[in-house]
Formats: structure tokens, sequence, C-alpha cells
């Protein structure tokens, strides 16, 4: 068997695993960062718009006061009151310095002409607790996450971590109520390595995949979630997960939300700004949850361009310059201005669709964009398995698959960064800290070998239908049930037919490739199976979470329920492990309170109805 030992293993190397690995290497730890990419393929590489910080730097002539508890306040308000608000005031109190720390490091923000670190406005980020729109994404053009990924890559090959690139984790040993460490595949040989380790944290991303139409690269499907959650780790807040407001039309290729930040609007095929129906203060930068629901809405009544199912987005410079004049601003933008803050999002554009965006407005959806649901994790990264908040020892979690929960029902744009470096950086911390005390508790016996049947297993299949037809079938599956709006019958229909997908994949997946070497055809089996898990939990949480809420908005249930439902959902899968379950049953365990500190001591953060 190939062992690596280790004290710190990081899954993943996105922003919160690089950030963690560098942290744990400072901290004196031995740190093994094992990914199914190359490092700067990484998926925090897509992030566009910006990290927020309250730093308050001046833009123009707008002095633009900003402080963290704004941007807590902010967080917890776009989080429609389900982020635990100890976590939000962690999140933005840490931005600042986890930002300039960026900057000491060498990433290349923007700046403004006093040299400063550039910001621009964002969707649902205010000043003094919702006055107005205030500046707080700090960017580097529309490529801030490629720089984070960039910067941090080089500074953990600095601190000399080792990396373990196209080492796939596909399952996770703990053994004695401890993890111990990750089994994963080498794909280059297809053979099966084990790491052990004292401490093990978890930031292999999200599963946009499950859905039809998302921004999420083809690598998404929720790895470390599902092999933890088989393992008997519950998932928490699944049913929430966010739609971005502006896709490309049927690619789901991202459209940040800077476009807007910079003066871009939504029109419809009326050349309405409808926004100011839906959200009269700050209109096209209202949450996200609110924006995507006034698409679908817009498109529901008639108003899609051409009748079909997507809407304008225009940062053409005359239309932008108008509604500037309108609202009495002095700021006005050009074509020049347009190509350096958006450079890429041009690209895109003329790329994939052949429009100019300087000349032409861009026809855009919302896309499966965020799951703000998964590993729960307390405010230092470690994993929690109930209720009680009860820390599972050596295993820790930050980053998109983690649920520190504080993104609640929704995330704000820019806080999935924020969330990468000030969790990333804690979870680190905290690790280096724990494998100075801890000892290295044994491998369970026979470690890889239930891994390796299931492998063999797949390796083996020789039925009639292949791995895509089923991941498409889920995928529009997802998308019609489980979308932007959602009943209790398109969320029944989804579970029925996911178990039908699962059932089909048990019984009569065809694998075409039997050999060993990068072997996609047996690794994209592997990765459906994920998705299918996944999936399916989202829908049983979503179906048990009887409200409207954030990013989940259910028709039949059209309020908000603080009464009853201020709450996270746990859901357990019965019986952990086991592969080949054609139906797992999940216990779902809705007792774990929202944390309330900061409404305890200024009641502007206790729940009440969110206007924007």
């Amino acid at each position: 068997m190939n062992t690596h030992k280790v004290d710190a293993i990081i899954v993943g190397a996105g922003g919160a695993g690089l950030m963690a690995a560098l942290y744990a290497s400072k901290g004196g730890a031995t740190v093994a960062v094992v990914s199914k990419l190359y490092p700067t393929r990484s998926h925090t590489g897509a992030a566009q718009g910006g990290i927020g910080a309250a730093l308050g730097n001046k833009i123009g002539d707008d002095p633009n006061p900003d402080k963290p508890i704004y941007h807590a306040y902010d967080t917890v308000k776009g989080s429609d009151y389900l982020a635990d608000q100890n976590a939000a005031k962690v999140l933005a109190e840490e931005a600042v310095d986890a930002v300039l720390e960026l900057e000491h490091m060498g990433l290349p923000f923007d700046r403004t002409l006093e040299g400063k670190i550039s910001q621009r406005r964002f969707g649902g980020h205010t000043q003094n607790f919702g006055e107005k729109l205030v500046y707080r994404a700090c960017h580097a053009a529309d490529r801030t996450g490629h720089m984070i990924l960039q910067t941090l890559y080089q500074q953990c090959i600095k601190a000399g971590v080792r990396f373990y690139d196209e080492y796939h984790v596909v399952d996770v040993l703990i053994n004695n109520g401890t993890c111990v460490g990750v089994v994963a595949i080498d794909l280059n040989s297809g053979e099966f390595h084990t790491f052990h380790g004292k401490a093990t944290l978890f930031a292999s991303g999200g599963w946009g995949r499950c859905w039809q139409v998302t921004s999420n690269a083809h690598s998404m499907t929720g790895d470390g979630a599902a092999a933890v959650f088989r393992r008997g780790i519950p998932m928490q807040d699944m049913e929430f997960f966010q739609f971005h407001p502006t896709g490309i039309f049927k690619l789901g290729i991202l459209i940040t939300e800077g476009v807007r930040g910079e003066g871009g609007i939504l029109v419809n095929r009326h050349g309405e700004r409808f926004m100011e129906k839906y959200a009269p203060h700050v209109k096209d930068l209202a949450s996200r949850d609110v924006v995507s629901r006034a698409i679908y809405n817009e498109v529901k009544a008639g108003n899609g361009i051409q009748g079909r199912d997507y809407v304008y987005l225009d940062i053409r410079p005359e239309t932008v310059n108008r509604y500037f004049a309108e609202a009495g601003e002095s700021k006005r933008i050009d074509r020049e201005y347009v190509e350096k803050k958006l450079p890429d999002i041009l690209d895109f554009c003329r790329t994939y669709l052949g429009v100019d965006p300087v000349v032409e407005p861009m026809p855009v959806q919302p896309t499966a964009h965020y799951a703000m649901g998964g590993i729960p994790t307390n405010v230092n990264a470690e994993v929690v398995i109930d209720a009680n908040w009860t820390v599972m020892p050596g295993m820790y979690a930050a980053g998109e698959t983690a649920c520190v929960s504080v993104h609640g029902a929704n995330r704000l744009g820019t806080n999935s960064l924020v969330d990468l470096v000030v969790f990333g950086r804690r979870g680190g911390k905290n690790i280096a800290e724990f494998v100075k005390s801890a000892h290295f508790t044994d491998l369970p016996a026979d470690a890889d070998k239930e891994i390796k049947a299931e492998f063999e297993r797949i390796r083996a299949c020789k039925g009639k239908t292949r791995a895509y037809t089923l991941r498409d079938r889920m995928q529009k599956l997802m998308n019609d049930n489980v979308g932007v709006y959602r009943t209790a019958e398109t969320m029944q229909a989804a579970v029925e037919g996911l178990r039908e997908l699962r059932e089909t994949f048990i019984k009569d997946l065809h694998v075409d490739d039997r050999g060993k070497r990068f072997n996609t055809d047996v690794m994209e089996a592997w990765e459906l199976e994920n998705l299918l898990d996944l999936a399916e939990v989202t829908a049983v949480s979503a179906l048990n979470r009887r409200e409207s809420r954030g990013a989940h908005s259910r028709e039949d249930f059209p309020k908000r329920d603080d009464a009853n439902l201020l709450v996270h959902t746990l859901a357990y899968r019965e019986a952990p492990s086991l592969y080949g379950v054609a139906a797992p049953e999940y216990k779902l365990n809705m007792d774990k309170k929202v944390d309330l500190s900061l409404a305890a001591d200024d009641p502007r953060f206790a729940p009440k109805e969110r206007v924007y």
C-alpha cells in the first residue's frame, strides 16, 4: 500500500486549501496538499469581481466611510438572517487584515489615484446599516480570484509545502471517532495512495454540476463533501444553493456582479430597468437571491428578450452614463474604462456569444453558482457532527465545501473569496497548534479495501447506460425541479427521479475504458456517484424546509418562518458509507439554532423583513 505520513493533509488546492496549507506550514507542520487538479486550475481562479473588506478607501470624491460592523450587518441581512452572527463578525473583522496580507504577498490589486487598493460597489454591500451602497470590493480587474490563487500558490511553494497534483481523493479514513487521513487515486498510474495524518482539512469546493445551467467548472463535483457524508458526517443547510443572476444565456458562464458594480443595468424586452420594481433603493445591486427571482419573474411575465428565458445586462457607456446622470451621480464611463475594468468579461462575451458588450447588451439568465451548505464547522474550521457543536477530532473544512454558516441562506458577492482566506487561514493556524500535541491515530484495518472494491465494481460495469447520459438527466431534473423557485411537488419529483437514476447507476452503468492510467471514464462515473448523493440530499433537505428564505424560494410556502425555522438543517445518511445502495435513507435534524450574538447586543441585527 502506498502510504504517506504527514502532520496535515489538505484536500483541495483552491484559495481555502492554499491558505490553510500556508499557515499550517508556517506553524511548523509538515503539509501535503492533495488535489485532483493542478493548483492554479482550481475554481478559485474563476472568481472575478472582487474580495470584500471594509477598508474605506476613498473613491474619487466619495469619502467612502466603511466599517467591519457594516460588513457584518450586510452579511447577516444578505443571508436572510440564517448566518451564524459570530461567524459574520469574524469574517468582517478579519477580512481587512487578510486583504492587506494578500497585498503584501504581492497580489496586484487595482489602485486608486492615491495609490490605495481600488474598491467597487457590489450587491448588498452598504454603509451605516443599509443607508446607501458602499465601495467594498477590492479587485484586480475582473480576475481577482485568479490573482489570489497565483499569489497563494507562489507563497506555498516558497514555504516548502508538498503538492500531490492530480491525486483524486475518494475516501476519508476515520478510526475510533478521529479523522486519520484520506485515500486518493494517482490519476497518472491508477494506483491508490493512503495519506495518514494528524489533521485533515477539506477544501474541495462545491457541486454546481448537479444543475444543467451552472457557472461551475466540470470538476466541481463535490468529492470531499460526498466522501465525508458517506462516513457519517452530516451535511448542513444543503437546501440553500445560490443561483447567480447573471450567467451567460444557455452556457451559464459567470458575468461578474462587478459589471453592475461599475454601473451595468438589467433590462427586459421593453428596455425597462426592471430592478427598480423589485429593489427600489439599491436596484441592480440587491442581493443575488432577490435579483435572480426578479429575472425569473420578468421571464414568467413574458418580458424575456424575444419571449425567451433571458434578459439583457447592459454596460454600454451611453446607457450607463444616462442612468448616472438621472441619478445625479458625477461618475461617467467610456469604452477605455470598460475595457480596463472588465477585460475577461468582454473576452468571454466576444468569444462565446459573438457579442461586444461595449456596443451590445449581454444576454443573461440565473445560473447555479454556489453552495451555502456543506460540511458543518465552527469558526476555527473544525468539523462539527451534531447540533451540540461536537468536534470531530482531526477533521477540518474551509471554503465552499464547508458550512461555517457565514452565508446562511444567501451569500453576498465577494464573500466567497473572503471566506476562503479568512477561514482557510484560521483552519491552518488551528491545525498548526493541534498537531503539536496530537499523536498519530492508527489507520483502520484494510483502510482502502472498501473504496478499491467500489472502483473495481465501476470499472467492470457492462450495462447499457453511460455515465454522461445519467449526468445529463440528473442535471435537467435538478434544473427543472430544484431551481430558483420550488414546490413540494417539484422537489418530490426530483427525489424520486434521482433515486431512479441511482438505481440505474448501480444496475445498468456501462464503462468503456477498463484501463488504469488517466481513466476519465471511470473517474467521471465516480464523480457522478458523488453528485447523485449531493443532489438527493439537497432535494430532501429542501422538501423538508417549509418556508421561503434566501435562495430557497417555495411557491407553496412563500413566507419566512422565523418562529419555527430560524435553525440549521443537519442531514445524515443512515447507515453511513455503503456503496451500491439504491435508495439510502436520510435523517434530518433541525435542532441546531442560529447564533444571534450580534442581535443580542444590537437590535439592528435582529431578523426582520429584508428591504433593498
